[in-house]
């Protein structure tokens, strides 16, 4: 009988359409701050890597820095790919939503049922000269099937624009879209899922249509958005250090070390637990930022 069921999950896995996953969902407990787990996922040859990372609610980025060298439009059929499915929170504090641009993943932390608990799914940011500017907004308002009055410097750009695009296929908001509360910002789906985990907007931050879909509901107006830039961050599971890099993508940081260092002392002190780096493993995971956690040390 445990065979027929491992057979009926691996089937049922292999004939799911595409999307599967949809907002990570971790209680928090004990001071922990690294969830979910590594994963590994063998390439049946008809789909691409953007269809994977949709499947496991993954962005293009993740899935593409995690596996190096797997071409993302034709991988090789048969080819075992890592789906890296564990997330390392960013720096507190842990309330309402935070939007970590260079991982290019949101979070949103609430309470139910008496218990803190973080929702995360990945994000489409800003292209070059355009992210979002880091800081502190509210969600004031919140529209189902929104009108995208098109801004100027748009339609400048694009002068085939219309002023207003209607709710439908052609609207680049999507079907739901939560509007912050400085600047031209909103937090809203897409009519183009493949530009998860890329920087493809103006700077509003785009999420696949069936995670914009279940954070729409659970975001009350008036909810605090945090816009970060933490392309490092470390964190602390049981007696394990993890450590997970994304690209500095605006290069910001002059000395990586210096920084994990820095993050580690916040941590010793938010835990009041001793923290004991290996600098050999860090050095490695700073040199190749693969967006995977690794273990870098032990916590006491």
């Amino acid at each position: 009988m445990k065979s027929f069921t491992c057979l009926l999950a691996l089937l049922l896995l292999v004939l799911l359409p595409f999307p599967g996953w949809s907002l990570d969902r971790f209680v928090i407990r004990n001071q922990q701050s690294v969830f979910g787990e590594i994963l590994y996922y063998t390439l049946s040859g008809n789909e691409t890597l953007l269809d994977v990372a949709r499947h496991y609610d993954l962005g293009y980025n993740q899935i593409v820095l995690a596996n190096p060298g797997v071409d993302p439009w034709l991988p090789p059929a048969g080819r075992q790919i890592l789906i890296p499915k564990m997330f390392v929170l960013p720096r507190q504090p842990h309330t309402g939503i935070l939007v970590n641009l260079p991982e290019m993943r949101l979070y949103y932390f609430r309470t139910e049922a008496g218990q803190p608990v973080v929702y995360t799914a990945p994000i489409g940011i800003g292209t070059e000269g355009r992210l979002t500017t880091e800081g502190v907004y509210l969600v004031y308002r919140k529209k189902e099937h929104p009108y995208w009055h098109v801004p100027e410097s748009i339609r400048e750009e694009d002068p085939t624009l219309p002023e207003v695009v209607p709710p439908g296929p052609d609207n680049p908001l999507g079907d739901y879209a939560l509007y912050l509360s400085r600047g031209a910002y909103a937090i809203h789906g897409t009519n183009k899922p493949w530009g998860i985990g890329r920087r493809v907007s103006h700077g509003c931050i785009r999420l696949y249509p069936e995670d914009i879909a279940a954070l729409f509901p659970l975001v009350p107006v008036g909810t605090p958005v945090r816009v970060l830039y933490q392309p490092y961050k470390l964190g602390v599971r049981g007696k394990e250090i993890y450590l997970q890099v994304f690209p500095d993508l605006e290069k910001r940081i002059s000395s990586p070390l210096l920084e994990v260092l820095r993050l580690a002392s916040e941590l010793e002190e938010e835990t009041g637990r001793d923290l004991y780096l290996d600098l050999f493993k860090v050095h490695r995971v700073l040199a190749r930022p693969d967006g995977v956690p690794h273990r870098v040390g032990t916590a006491r």
